[in-house]
């Protein structure tokens, strides 16, 4: 198996992303007990890995068929023959058994929550996406919950801290993936997937895109109203909030495709930046 099959099977960026976020919590965990086990944070992210894979994986085969039609999803290796839905499915089960094993040793949630994931992700959302736009709102719980398996695997209780973390990356998954469905709504109407608010380009769905972005301004301001976080945290994450919501305004405004990339692409650089600042002004709160 090529290295490039492989990356593509598991979505890379995206499992990268979503390993990023489950390491950032687990070091805010980590804070609240007064100590980071740097063995246990690769024994995480190492889990998170092959969990987010293996649903990756999964969501592949299930789509297999559909992934021939689309031209950004043709050349993954199931479609292209390079792989059997066989090979792939020992792949996934592998990996989900090896994932969710290491999870669970860090805490027995921390498992839970993964195989709860996993399911919801591959058997769930995956079929839902070519049935209904509420699709985005069921993928956006095992989209969100990295963070609190990542915080519950260092810190074993899920506290307001830990809803947070599941609060901000909940929301901003809305304007994250109707971004992305406005610019591959015709690609995605070849698999007959129904993403948008609407099913189309059109206001509705811009207006639903603009109104996410409103709501995750103050969800995003929660680490500072509840404590958590000083104006550092407060003050970068309102001002990325408001360039955010400047995005989802011209998205409302203009409806075209420019308009929808750019919301997109701020939406890769939005949670990183909030994620890491919430960690350095919690750590900053805490000595």
């Amino acid at each position: 198996m090529r290295w490039s099959d492989f990356s593509k099977l598991v979505k890379m960026r995206l499992t990268l992303l979503v390993v990023f976020s489950a390491s950032i919590s687990f070091l805010i965990g980590s804070k609240v007990n007064g100590q980071i086990i740097w063995g246990d944070w690769l024994i995480l992210i190492a889990g998170g890995f092959l969990v987010t894979s293996a649903a990756n994986c999964f969501n592949e085969i299930i789509e297999k068929d559909l992934d021939k039609l689309m031209r950004r999803t043709m050349d993954r290796p199931i479609p292209s023959g390079h792989m059997t839905t066989g090979q792939a499915l020992i792949i996934g089960m592998l990996m989900a058994i090896f994932g969710v094993v290491l999870l669970g040793k860090l805490n027995p949630t921390a498992g839970y929550l993964s195989i709860f994931s996993i399911l919801l992700y591959a058997f769930v959302y995956t079929p839902m996406k070519r049935k209904s736009a509420v699709a985005v709102f069921v993928g956006a719980i095992p989209g969100a919950l990295p963070p609190l398996i990542g915080y519950v695997a260092a810190h074993p209780k899920i506290d307001e801290i830990a809803l947070i973390l599941f609060g901000i990356q909940f929301v901003w998954q809305f304007p994250h993936f109707w971004a992305i469905a406005w610019v591959l709504n015709d690609d995605y109407k070849l698999a007959g997937f129904r993403l948008l608010p609407s099913g189309k380009r059109d206001a509705v769905s811009a207006v639903f895109a603009f109104a996410s972005t409103v709501i995750l301004l103050p969800v995003s301001l929660m680490p500072t109203y509840y404590g958590y976080g000083g104006y550092y945290v407060g003050g970068i994450s309102l001002l990325i909030s408001l360039v955010f919501l400047y995005q989802g305004t011209m998205l409302m405004l203009k409806q075209d495709i420019k308009s929808a990339k750019s919301l997109m692409y701020g939406s890769f650089l939005y949670l990183p930046v909030v994620q890491l600042m919430f960690l350095f002004d919690f750590i900053g709160k805490v000595k």
